[in-house]
């Protein structure tokens, strides 16, 4: 009975005896808090294991990522930390023993630096922050008070309070009674606080001190790991290998992954000098050779392909691009690093769409807020229209190839084609797949023999390939039929005789893929069709000359393209504005003897154009009030005045003096919007198509393609709807061109007349019909009935008496002749209206 009494007593937590004092503290020492602080433990764990360093950047001193994520009140990061703060805030309520304002229990300061811990780590910094707070206030005998201290400045740049905690961690620091520990928590701390308000020099001192100082081998081995990298940042190789050499001699007594990025750090950091280059390579090689690395392959194997790629041996710089690829990896970064750099070295091989392709990859591994996105984003939308133009330029200039061959040659040239071909079919037949055989066969051969057309090229016609084969496997398959309704079963006769022709080994010696005049038949012979090719490739060349130069700012292979438009007779449109983007891009390139010549050339041959005064006169650029944006505007202020024939006619004149200049799509699609007010729908559709097939790249010709697909098939149709259906009416007075002026003051007329009834509900505009005609138009009528009295109030009212001829009209119905230019379709049978 003494002894429950004893233990009944030792519960109270407000008599000041010893047995309570140590029954309190020793069981919140090794029950509650114990239990919360392998929560905290597991929930840090937890937290390292998923966080991703990114070795592109300065590693932070904590390896904590704080989530934007809003929480809810109750919410949690980690179930352990909510876990470890319950814990806490038990030991404090059951074992706190505070009496006379003060805590007997020497536990309890311990349980509030768990719980500031617990919520510290759940990112909830203003709640850890009152729990630091509460400990320096009412604990500052306690021994974990300098604990406490560094944790609150932890907290503060947490909060972006970075001054603050500077300020305060100096004052710690100048404790001469912190453990070597904490010491070097609180330096690490104050040069991460450093580092937030982007001061390398201060921080790298203090991460130095704390790397020296802590007896922690994985927190010994990120701090040298991060001095590197600040002495990097700061330019100081030596230093900077230094720090990465004391990563690298702790070996496997910190995390792996240190020590490779310092090995690769300093690879980075060394010279490519003759003497240093096969020892460069020897460290790598061992690097990836060492079966410790394999889980970091990744990165060695990128190491060795930028190694390699520095010594132009792109062929193995390929081949560790793609290892690095292949390898198991984390580091998204890594990954688009090596499909841009693939994809730069397609580029460069003029290989354009497996470098679309490799872009498009990039884009997948990198955040779209980047700059890093944005940039190979415009470079591959921009990547589009090189691809197009070198199609079109390879298209057009095979074609003209072949035409220039005299007709033994091109029979010499496809009899070996031909004859390959076979050989090649026969082969794969016998090897059970014939599939693509042409196809790829084709390729081959185009690429070891200039002047072939492309395979997959837009030019359908001239793919001769493609059209035999597709006729032979119609014609094996379903046999000879006629060209009728439901011609599969022969036109409703019955099945048809499919007529096999194909011969031992596959193919039959009557196959068209076989006959060199399946091909021959198919090169143009018109003279007029091959000057629209040779245009075509000038064009194209041209534009590739214009992107290299000014999206890539690759000078030498623009001066390539242009150097062919030059070389194949352009039209005059094309022979100015080429030799004036040469000139500008030699003189960059400092060749200013060609550039010389250029410039004088345009001079003498076109002394009067633009590009001659600039040359004469670089500042009549500035001052020049007739350069194309300055002009489209006027023109364009035509077009919202409504004067569209002039707008036409303009557009003309300007994209022939502007030839090759980016407005002249602009003003392509100007004109053709300007054609669909004054012709309709039909005179829409034609113009749209030559901006989106001339100009398919530019942002005009997307819009145009656009509004084809989009906007013109929601147009309503040519039929009329009935008027009993409308709730909308307009009175429209025709007028006939020549009587603008006169229309203009009709219109004036009618506004001051709606003015004076207040009539509010009525407006008046001016509206051109077609090229013939114009329309003044009253809009805001309810019904046909108050139309026709607005109208006859006009005429018999002997303050206005309007004669003026006129016509109702509902307002679908006059959308509908708007679009359709079909105003007589819906005026002969109605002739009330009039």
């Amino acid at each position: 009975m003494l002894f429950l009494a004893a233990a009944i007593s030792g519960c109270s937590r407000k008599k000041n005896t010893f047995i309570n004092r140590n029954w309190h503290a020793v069981t919140a020492e090794y029950n509650t808090l114990y239990n919360g602080n392998l929560a905290l433990q597991l929930g840090i764990d937890e937290l390292q294991q998923s966080y991703v360093d990114n070795y592109w950047t300065i590693l932070p001193v904590e390896r904590l990522h704080v989530s934007e994520e809003v929480m809810a009140p109750g919410e949690n990061q980690n179930p352990n930390f909510a876990v470890a703060e319950e814990k806490a805030v038990k030991a404090i309520q059951r074992h706190s023993m505070l009496i006379d304002e003060r805590e007997k229990n020497p536990q309890i300061d311990e349980a509030y630096l768990l719980l500031g811990q617990a919520r510290y780590y759940d990112q909830r910094f203003v709640p850890a922050l009152e729990a630091f707070n509460y400990i320096l206030h009412k604990y500052p005998l306690g021994n974990t008070i300098n604990e406490a201290k560094i944790w609150r400045e932890k907290t503060n740049m947490r909060l972006e309070f970075n001054e603050l905690a500077i300020k305060n961690l100096k004052k710690i620091l100048e404790n001469e009674k912190l453990e070597e520990e904490n010491r070097a928590e609180a330096l690490a701390t104050l040069g991460q606080a450093y580092m937030n308000i982007s001061s390398p020099d201060s921080a790298v001192t203090q991460i130095k001190k704390a790397a020296e100082l802590t007896d922690i081998k994985k927190d010994k081995g990120r701090y040298y790991f991060i001095t590197g990298q600040l002495y990097n940042l700061l330019e100081k190789k030596d230093s900077a290998n230094w720090a990465f050499q004391e990563v690298i001699e702790l070996k496997r007594r910190s995390p792996r992954i240190y020590l490779i990025n310092a090995h690769l750090a300093q690879i980075n950091n060394m010279e490519v000098s003759p003497a240093e280059k096969a020892v460069m390579l020897a460290r790598l090689n061992d690097l990836a050779e060492d079966r410790e690395n394999r889980p970091y392959l990744d990165k060695v194997y990128f190491q060795l392909a930028e190694f390699h790629y520095s010594m132009d041996s792109l062929d193995l710089a390929v081949d560790y691009y793609n290892r690095s690829l292949k390898a198991p990896s984390n580091d998204l970064y890594l990954q688009s690093l090596d499909y841009e750099t693939l994809g730069n070295i397609n580029f460069d091989a003029a290989l354009f769409e497996v470098a679309g392709a490799y872009y498009d990859s990039t884009l997948q591994k990198l955040d779209p807020n980047t700059r890093e996105y944005r940039k190979i984003k415009r470079k591959r939308d921009n990547l589009d229209d090189v691809i197009y133009y070198e199609n079109l330029a390879r298209s057009t200039d095979s074609i003209l190839r072949l035409s220039a061959m005299s007709e033994e040659e091109q029979i010499a040239f496809f009899n070996s084609y031909t004859e390959d071909l076979k050989t090649k079919i026969l082969e794969q037949t016998e090897a059970g797949s014939e599939e693509n055989v042409a196809e790829n066969y084709f390729e081959k051969k185009r690429t070891g023999m200039p002047g072939m057309p492309t395979p997959g090229s837009t030019f359908y016609f001239y793919n001769p390939t493609t059209v035999a084969y597709g006729k032979q496997e119609f014609f094996r398959v379903w046999g000879n039929r006629e060209l009728t309704d439901n011609w599969r079963t022969g036109g409703g006769s019955g099945l048809a005789t499919v007529t096999d022709t194909t011969g031992a080994g596959g193919f039959s010696e009557d196959d068209p893929r076989f006959d060199p005049q399946t091909y021959i038949a198919r090169i143009p012979k018109d003279p007029a069709a091959i000057d629209s090719i040779s245009s075509d490739l000038n064009f194209a060349n041209y534009q590739l000359g214009l992107i290299y130069r000014e999206k890539f700012g690759e000078n030498q292979l623009a001066a390539e393209k242009l150097e062919m438009v030059l070389a194949n007779d352009p039209e005059e449109r094309l022979l100015i504005p080429a030799k004036y983007n040469l000139y500008k891009i030699y003189s960059e390139m400092g060749e200013l003897a060609r550039a010389q010549s250029l410039k004088n050339d345009i001079i003498a041959q076109a002394p009067d154009s633009r590009y001659a005064a600039i040359l004469q006169n670089p500042e009549s650029l500035l001052e020049d009030e007739n350069n194309p944006t300055t002009l489209y505007q006027e023109i364009y202020k035509l077009f919202e005045k409504q004067r569209y024939s002039e707008v036409i006619v303009q557009s003309n004149e300007l994209g022939r003096k502007y030839a090759g200049d980016e407005i002249v799509p602009k003003l392509e699609l100007l004109k053709a919007m300007a054609k669909g007010r004054l012709y309709g729908v039909e005179g829409y559709k034609e113009s749209l198509n030559f901006v989106s097939l001339n100009y398919p790249q530019t942002e005009e010709g997307k819009k145009a393609q656009e509004i084809l697909n989009v906007s013109i098939p929601a147009m309503p149709s040519n039929e009329f709807t009935p008027d009993s259906l409308a709730n909308s009416f307009k009175l429209v007075f025709p007028f006939e061109v020549s009587a603008r002026e006169n229309a203009l003051e009709f219109e004036n007329r009618l506004e001051e007349i709606i003015e004076e009834l207040d009539y509010t509900q009525l407006k008046v505009s001016f509206d051109v019909y077609d090229p013939e005609q114009v329309f003044v138009v009253v809009h805001g009528f309810s019904s046909r009935g108050r139309t026709e009295g607005f109208k006859e109030l006009l005429s018999v009212n002997k303050k206005y008496l309007i004669k003026q001829n006129s016509f109702y009209i509902t307002t679908p119905n006059y959308r509908i002749i708007q679009i359709h230019k079909n105003l007589e379709n819906y005026l002969t049978p109605q002739t009330p209206h009039y």
